[in-house]
């Protein structure tokens, strides 16, 4: 299951297209159609809107590329730290500042660490968001045999707490606490004692995974990171489709701002 899926890229281009629009009507207004109107004559209507809306367009672009982006969470594999529905803001400065629409680094500030939610482009169709939580960084043996995480050889913590219930599903799943450094968050796994089975497909630097019955173990390559999402047993994720290099992030998600279906769903999230 994909945790979203939005056409950003496609929204980033348009906001540009808008941004170089307006601002250039802006300019040549200002700096040579002004001189030639008559102080009687009536602001055309195209240059009169194009003006009054250059600078919105120039804050929600700004905000946009550089600070803060909204998401909103359509499936199921970020259950149960993220619901359907949930609307969410990314961070988008968190792993460096990049170039709006091309994406590309230009500023290193930060980068991901195990246990953040990361926004992505999908790799194998870079139109698509991602959300995942990352588990393994760059240089990480990642492994995940009989429904147990380990990193680095070390099989991370898991605790048994409440179930959890399914109102899409209406029924009830395992849900465990996982520790992955210092950051604690919810899991869920299905009843089945086999374990999820995966069916991977050839992705880029595939010869860094080895599968059999009981799961798999991969070394990220530099500049990659391996992801998976909460609702473990409905997840496509890296396990099936590999690893998420470093020119795909979109920033880090932090906060649930709106639930429709569950108002009281507010606030920061782990």
């Amino acid at each position: 299951m994909k945790a979203f899926a939005n056409a950003t890229f496609g929204f980033a281009g348009f906001l540009l297209l808008l941004l170089a629009v307006t601002g250039g009507v802006w300019l040549l207004d200002k700096y040579w159609l002004r001189e030639r109107r008559s102080k009687e004559a009536k602001q055309p209507w195209w240059i009169e809107y194009s003006i009054s809306f250059f600078p919105v367009i120039l804050i929600v672009f700004v905000l946009r590329s550089f600070l803060v982006e909204p998401f909103k969470i359509p499936s199921g594999s970020m259950i149960p730290t993220l619901l359907i529905g949930d609307f969410i803001l990314v961070n988008k400065y968190a792993y460096g500042i990049r170039v709006p629409v091309l994406n590309q680094k230009v500023v290193e500030i930060g980068k991901p660490q195990r246990g953040d939610v990361m926004v992505f482009r999908f790799p194998d169709d870079p139109s698509l968001d991602y959300i995942k939580r990352v588990v393994g960084v760059p240089g990480d043996r990642v492994e995940y045999r009989d429904k147990r995480l380990s990193v680095n050889g070390r099989q991370l913590p898991l605790e048994q707490v409440e179930d959890f219930l399914s109102r899409e599903r209406m029924r009830y799943a395992k849900r465990y606490v996982e520790k992955v450094d210092a950051v604690e968050h919810e899991i869920l796994l299905e009843e089945d004692p086999q374990g999820a089975q995966f069916q991977p497909r050839a992705f880029p630097l595939s010869g860094n995974c080895h599968y059999n019955t009981s799961g798999l173990a991969c070394t990220v390559p530099p500049g990659h990171y391996f992801v998976m999402g909460d609702n473990r047993d409905n997840s496509s994720d890296s396990r099936v489709w590999g690893f998420v290099p470093d020119e795909n992030i979109v920033g880090k998600a932090f906060f649930i701002w709106l639930n429709l279906n569950e108002l009281g769903r507010f606030g920061s999230f782990r």
